[in-house]
């Protein structure tokens, strides 16, 4: 029966798809320049909402027969991605106006569709739910890859995202018909009732692979992997955002697909995690050393941070759950602060992308060049910084579960990765200074600013955040 409860429950995303819709009626009804700003502000608007009713929720509800359910781990990470979605959304503001001719509607109405498609990506507890909140979110972000239309770059950026989409599309779908077809059932729960420890009913002739993976007999594997993407040539406010929300919303996906459908095969699942964090991990140490181009630098540096997320779920237990959501929570501000940084970096009215255009910063905008040095340091994991403590708990519950060598390569590659972030402070304080750059946003400043002080107090009082991590995971298992 569908009472009060269940309607509350989903009532985040049904804000988020009515005013998606609600907006875009706004938007087509003027030819007012200014309407894009409008509904940019009321999409801002509508994202706070949301959030303030997942915040409000308690308990946890399982609702459409079984298919969706909304738990403490649900509203944890779901709050991470909508912060993720507004901090970005606000951001775009300035760029939009400086580089074409004011803020378009449609923008901010498909980050409001690719938000409910989040939400529902992390509250899915069923397969097919899975598939419609993974496709909800694709589905907008294709076109948002693609936005600026006059941009080679960009069109080229959406019609690869799209093709990979597709392939990846395919590629779960197969999956979840093996699964289906192994267990009978597409909810988790049933799932989690049918599969038995090593392989016993999955077929013992049915083996996968995850990209250069050992062969698992694993079947679901597939559609574990089948949704990974890489930065493209995206305008900055969108790669932004594709570098936070979306990624909070997969790995938040991952996670309940492993933990609540897969508890019994967890050596199974457990090799191709470890093997997806060594090679993210590795893919974004050593990829990102020869970047000048410091938006390429950050879309290589947000491979390696889902890699060192990953390494906090091998383990399977909630101590690595936790210790994923808090990993996932310091990224989400560290990445938002250093974006917030590259967007206001324009000189003669054209955005500055290079890093060598970053030399001497120290001298020509101190305060700018300290907050970006404290969100790289963080970025690098150097104590006493938050992103020192994200990476400490992940390592921690990969070693408390005996993954000693998966903890001592995530060690050794976090310090090559330290290297090209720790190359970009040198040339902000020791290189000679160049032309300065036009003065930051008030909307930039505050990012930055906040983004730089949350990460270099954390050490302060991190006792909120971690608990809250911990009853989130909790309530996975």
């Amino acid at each position: 029966m569908f009472d009060q409860a269940h309607l509350l429950a989903i009532l985040p995303e049904i804000t988020l798809a009515v005013g998606a819709m609600a907006l875009l009626m706004v938007g087509v009804g003027g030819r007012d320049e200014e309407r894009g700003e409008l509904v940019l502000w009321l999409a801002v608007a509508v994202l706070v909402l949301a959030g303030i009713f997942v915040a409000t929720g308690e308990g946890t509800v399982t609702l459409f027969t079984g298919s969706f359910i909304v738990d403490p781990y649900a509203r944890m990470l779901k709050l991470l991605a909508l912060v993720g979605a507004t901090v970005a959304l606000i951001m775009s503001l300035t760029y939009w106006r400086d580089t074409d001719g004011g803020v378009k509607f449609e923008y901010p109405v498909l980050l409001l569709f690719a938000a409910t498609g989040m939400l529902m990506m992390i509250s899915a507890y069923d397969l097919i739910a899975l598939y419609v909140g993974l496709e909800l979110q694709s589905l907008a972000l294709y076109v948002v890859a693609a936005f600026k239309r006059d941009s080679a770059r960009s069109s080229e950026a959406g019609l690869k995202y799209f093709v990979l989409g597709a392939l990846s599309s395919g590629m779960l779908l197969y999956g979840a018909s093996l699964v289906y077809g192994f267990t009978g059932s597409t909810e988790f729960a049933q799932i989690a009732g049918a599969v038995q420890p090593s392989g016993a009913n999955l077929g013992s002739s049915v083996w996968c692979s995850c990209s250069q993976a050992s062969p698992s007999r694993f079947p679901p594997c597939r559609s574990i992997c089948g949704r990974r993407t890489s930065m493209r040539a995206r305008p900055t406010p969108v790669a932004a955002f594709f570098a936070a929300a979306p990624k909070i919303a997969a790995m938040a996906l991952l996670v309940r697909v492993v933990i609540s459908a897969f508890p019994a095969v967890t050596t199974e699942w457990q090799q191709i995690v470890i093997f997806l964090a060594i090679a993210s991990m590795a893919l974004g140490s050593f990829a990102a050393i020869g970047q000048r181009n410091i938006k390429r630098l950050m879309a290589y540096s947000s491979i390696g941070h889902m890699g060192y997320a990953l390494v906090g779920l091998a383990p399977g237990t909630a101590e690595g759950v936790q210790g994923v959501i808090v990993y996932l929570a310091i990224y989400l501000v560290m990445t938002s602060g250093t974006f917030a940084f590259i967007l206001s970096l324009r000189r003669d009215g054209k955005m500055v992308e290079e890093i060598s255009q970053l030399s001497g910063l120290s001298r020509t905008s101190p305060l700018m060049a300290l907050m970006l040095a404290i969100l790289l340091f963080s970025l690098a994991g150097i104590p006493p910084l938050a992103g020192f403590f994200a990476k400490f708990y992940v390592f921690l519950a990969a070693i408390e579960s005996g993954l000693y060598a998966l903890a001592v390569i995530g060690v050794l590659l976090s310090v090559v990765g330290a290297f090209y972030y720790l190359r970009i402070v040198k040339i902000m304080y020791f290189d000679e200074p160049v032309e300065s750059f036009e003065p930051m946003p008030r909307i930039l400043a505050a990012v930055l600013g906040t983004s730089g002080v949350l990460i270099l107090f954390f050490f302060i009082y991190p006792a909120p955040l971690v608990a809250a991590a911990g009853v989130a995971a909790k309530s996975l298992f």
